[in-house]
């Protein structure tokens, strides 16, 4: 790397420093030293990395993330690449809140997973199960008579859950 490159770097590092202390100076007057501290910590950052002569290749990510961008506002496949990425992050969050509240989640579907399969075993009911009526029921009491004393909480966990109408 050349002394002008390395001069450019510190120059920009030194300058965005510079506007992190400033800001930091604000936040510490407004918000008290511990958000100054943090402040005028991140402003140190930019001022490290021209130090370390990094700033070359910041300064080359930025300008490669920008042509990135650049490239995908004018390409409709890239566009259609992108649909598809958000859609399936969309689908994979849906699934999980879907699993979490047992929304369409089959009874036998849950013992056949490592982690449930196992916690069903061992007398706890199933997350799908706990509240959900006569099987929760039928489980715990089940496992209580057949000397599992662990499930002796759950049940005094779903009578309250019952009693205030969470279900």
């Amino acid at each position: 790397m050349n002394s002008n490159m390395a001069t450019l770097g510190l120059a920009l590092g030194a300058a965005l420093a510079l506007v992190g202390f400033v800001i930091a100076f604000f936040l510490w007057r407004r918000k008290g030293a511990a958000h100054g501290l943090r402040a005028l910590a991140w402003a140190l950052v930019p001022l490290a990395a021209g130090l370390l002569g990094l700033m070359h290749s910041v300064v080359v990510f930025v300008s490669s993330l920008f042509t990135i961008v650049a490239t995908m506002v004018f390409n409709p496949i890239v566009w259609a690449g992108t649909a598809l990425a958000g859609l399936a992050v969309l689908l994979y969050f849906v699934s999980g809140f879907m699993k979490a509240r047992g929304v369409g989640v089959k009874a036998g579907a849950a013992k056949g997973t490592s982690g449930e399969g196992a916690r069903e075993t061992e007398g706890s009911p199933a997350p799908s199960q706990v509240g959900g009526g006569q099987s929760a029921q039928q489980g715990s009491g089940g496992s209580e008579a057949a000397g599992g004393g662990d499930d002796t909480d759950f049940g005094d966990i779903e009578d309250l859950l019952k009693k205030r109408g969470i279900e």
